[in-house]
């Protein structure tokens, strides 16, 4: 067995797209999947883009907000995911702290697994 760290020491500043969190790569394969953890801080945002591919967004600790395409910000919090398309554009973040695990693949369909929020 081998330990391995994706805590927030270990990660990397993203400053992309107007971005201010800390990314930890988890995994990448061959198929393209590839896995990290945000540490999106105090005022902490992951900026405007356009999803590279299917994302799902799931958080596993604190709280914060999601957006699609349009401008309507929907909260979200430990617990729950959000899924962007491929091509779809989206932005996130968190006015009191949030950590993240990303997975990205084209081969992602959250919707046969994961129950649907109800408001």
């Amino acid at each position: 067995m081998k330990i391995f760290r994706f805590d927030k020491e270990v990660s990397k500043r993203i400053t992309q797209f107007d971005s201010n969190f800390w990314m930890s790569r988890i995994t990448a394969t061959e198929e393209p999947v590839h896995i990290g953890c945000m540490h999106i801080e105090v005022g902490g945002i992951v900026g405007f883009h356009q999803a590279v591919t299917d994302q799902l967004f799931l958080v596993v600790s604190g709280e914060g907000w999601v957006r699609g395409e349009d401008e309507e910000r929907i909260s979200i919090k430990a617990g729950e995911a959000a899924f962007w398309v491929d091509g779809e554009w989206h932005e996130s973040g968190s006015e009191n702290g949030m950590t993240t695990i990303v997975i990205e693949s084209t081969k992602l369909a959250p919707s046969t697994v994961l129950q649907a929020k109800q408001d």
